[in-house]
């Protein structure tokens, strides 16, 4: 075994050993690349200038400011307002409260940005609803939970943010355009499956539709929904940049949550804040430990040895495709939505573009399939806190998803199949 396999061996072996003995994973990806640092000879100085070089980018920026706007939103009163304008939509349906549960994430999703403070926030109100109104608690959290991840692809969403910046020389504007048809895919494939298993199971119908209760909705809900609006089009018509829009919008959710909605007070803001520390804290060390972890990778040439073990498997397209979405499911069974993205971007990321898939569509498809890895086990954070808030045995749960997990495989190998579900929004808006 040559050096340069040993490195690798060290860097990957220990990596996954350590994720198995659930190690955090900054820690895990941190010290997986100082030992293979040392199998190889370097200077662990340079650790530091990779971790410093990893965060200090000004697109970077952008991830600090959405998290916190979304807290901000998440904070200020706005799940029941959107909540109801879901319920004007599509309330009426057999199923109704399924269909709000839905349909209310796709608007929360872009603000919060967060498939699990969509779960966090809606569930808490939706599950107990939905129970009462006498739907099965297992099926009332199994849409909560799948539905929340319908916020991680529509905008603004800042891991869409971490992906442009890890793929490099990708538009935000774009890859924020390119969210919104696979989101609403995603949404319309879950409210089919729901129907049926309403219809199945004889769940109760809303009240009848009425289109002034939705104007009346709408008007209380669009100071929510202007955020997003405020965001989207000022990055795409080149009003600002993706960091400046981020800044912008979290003034905006300021004054929104605390002088409009008025579910926040000053003292609510800085608890919120320290919300947004916690997580920002987590979320740069693993940035910042990652890049070091890439920088081995490249130094090792993993991603040309991995790109030649998988091309030399088939030349098909198609199966290469699958076999890009089958590794990235086994990921987020593993690992965590960012980690994955910040890892197995540079790896995956030049195979698919070979086989002809543009990389902001290939970001689409990373960032659903991590998704869909937040609701299995063993490390499914969206399905821990699901089961938390509806206080029932993951196992439950789990079976209770199996049909939702269907529904989000067939949105997601349209998504791969077809690239004009990713592709037309930002072709017709960006050109």
């Amino acid at each position: 075994m040559d050096a340069n396999t040993m490195a690798i061996a060290v860097l990957l072996g220990s990596f996954f050993i350590m994720i198995f003995l659930r190690f955090p994973i900054a820690y895990a990806v941190g010290l997986a690349s100082v030992l293979c640092l040392l199998s190889m000879g370097k200077s662990l100085s340079t650790i530091c200038q990779f971790m410093v070089k990893g965060i200090s980018s000004f697109s970077l920026m952008a991830v600090p400011f959405f998290i916190t706007m979304g807290v901000l939103m998440g904070s200020g009163g706005i799940s029941e307002k959107l909540i109801a304008l879901a319920n004007a939509c599509v309330g009426w349906m057999r199923g109704g409260m399924a269909m709000v549960n839905i349909v209310a994430s796709y608007f929360f999703g872009g603000i919060s940005g967060s498939a699990s403070a969509d779960t966090a926030s809606l569930g808490s109100i939706l599950i107990p609803m939905m129970v009462d109104q006498g739907y099965d608690a297992d099926f009332s959290t199994a849409v909560t939970i799948t539905s929340s991840c319908e916020g991680l692809l529509v905008p603004p969403s800042h891991n869409m943010v971490i992906y442009a910046t890890t793929a490099g020389g990708i538009s935000v504007g774009s890859l924020f355009l390119a969210g919104y048809i696979p989101g609403a895919l995603l949404a319309g494939s879950l409210m089919i499956g729901s129907y049926i298993i309403s219809v199945k199971r004889n769940y109760p119908k809303g009240e009848p539709f009425s289109v002034m209760n939705l104007i009346r909705q709408l008007s209380v809900s669009i100071w929510a929904l202007a955020a997003v609006l405020i965001v989207v089009f000022g990055v795409v018509g080149g009003v600002f940049t993706a960091t400046e829009s981020a800044a912008i919008a979290v003034i905006y959710s300021l004054i929104v949550s605390v002088f409009v909605y008025k579910g926040l007070d000053w003292k609510g803001v800085w608890k919120s804040l320290d919300d947004c520390v916690a997580t920002l804290s987590i979320v740069l060390i693993l940035i910042s430990t990652s890049a070091v972890f890439g920088n081995c990778l490249t130094m090792l040439h993993v991603p040309e040895l991995a790109a030649n073990a998988i091309t030399g498997l088939t030349r098909n397209p198609y199966i290469l495709a699958l076999l890009l979405n089958l590794i990235l499911l086994v990921l987020g069974c593993i690992m965590d939505m960012a980690p994955i993205i910040l890892i197995a971007t540079p790896i995956l990321l030049p195979i698919a573009t070979s086989i002809g898939i543009d990389p902001i569509q290939f970001g689409i498809m990373v960032i659903l399939n991590c998704g869909i890895g937040l609701l299995t086990p063993p490390v499914g954070a969206v399905l821990f806190i699901g089961s938390a808030i509806a206080k029932l045995p993951m196992e439950k749960v789990v079976k209770a998803t199996l049909p939702f997990y269907l529904c989000m495989i067939v949105s997601l190998l349209l998504i791969t199949f077809i690239p004009a579900i990713s592709m037309w929004l930002p072709s017709l808006m960006v050109g």
